[in-house]
């Protein structure tokens, strides 16, 4: 499942490429995708694109004053295509989801493997329109994320283990399995500690391994292509889905 690193590079990437450029065409091919139906999918088509953000694993794409949004999930992807074909995609059972052509012939398809499907599509006029994006927590990269907040976080959580709270995506945004194991891999702390119980040593060095983690993990997929992000992932973990 794309994280907070990785959905932060998809953001710099396509805010790269969709500078400047107007959304062409719009072709929904897995309906059960898409969350919204008022302001229908089209409306965005012959606006511009005017900001590319994240919330928490939330990907946001701002065009004509609405908001195209995505959760990719477990199995989500985003694939960018420097020609896309000229004729729509045919509704089947492919990964294809939603195709977006913009003005130049470019453009991205979102994707989703497997046969569960969990990918969320929004097209919103407000991001607090999307449920999930209503209730994350503060993220973890944020300013106003302080050793304070944390210390917050954790007494609120009681004796619930603290890698469950990591990953809790109201209590602390963007954050999921593979990151929260390298954070308490760092911090040297045991996934299944329960949160009241980490004393004020134990908070500071938390705190800094989710900042130092998640800023490090962003700092190396910076300019990476979305192609090669899963794999920059992979190679980079120290711990999670390593045995030994």
């Amino acid at each position: 499942m794309p994280e907070l690193p990785e959905v932060e590079a998809l953001v710099a990437d396509l805010g790269r490429r969709l500078d400047g450029r107007a959304i062409s065409r719009v072709d929904l091919v897995a309906f059960s995708a898409l969350k919204t139906f008022e302001p229908p999918i089209t409306a965005i088509a012959g606006a511009f694109v005017e900001g590319v953000q994240r919330h928490g694993k939330f990907l946001d794409i701002e065009v004509g004053g609405l908001h195209l949004v995505m959760h990719l999930a477990r199995a989500g992807w985003l694939r960018w295509r420097d020609t896309q074909p000229e004729a729509p995609p045919r509704p089947g059972k492919g990964p294809l989801a939603l195709r977006v052509v913009l003005d130049d012939g470019s453009g991205f398809d979102v994707t989703e493997a497997g046969t569960k499907k969990s990918l969320a599509v929004y097209l919103v006029r407000d991001v607090t329109e999307v449920p999930g994006i209503a209730r994350l927590g503060p993220d973890p990269l944020a300013e106003a994320f302080t050793v304070d907040v944390l210390a917050e976080i954790l007494r609120a959580a009681g004796r619930a283990q603290v890698k469950g709270v990591l990953r809790d995506q109201s209590v602390v945004a963007g954050i999921g399995n593979a990151y929260s194991d390298e954070i308490l891999h760092v911090a040297r702390m045991s996934p299944f500690k329960p949160a009241s119980g980490i004393t004020s040593a134990a908070l500071s060095d938390l705190y800094v391994a989710i900042r130092t983690t998640l800023a490090d993990a962003v700092a190396r997929s910076d300019g990476v292509a979305a192609s090669e992000l899963k794999r920059e992932k992979k190679t980079s973990l120290r711990v999670h889905g390593r045995s030994g």
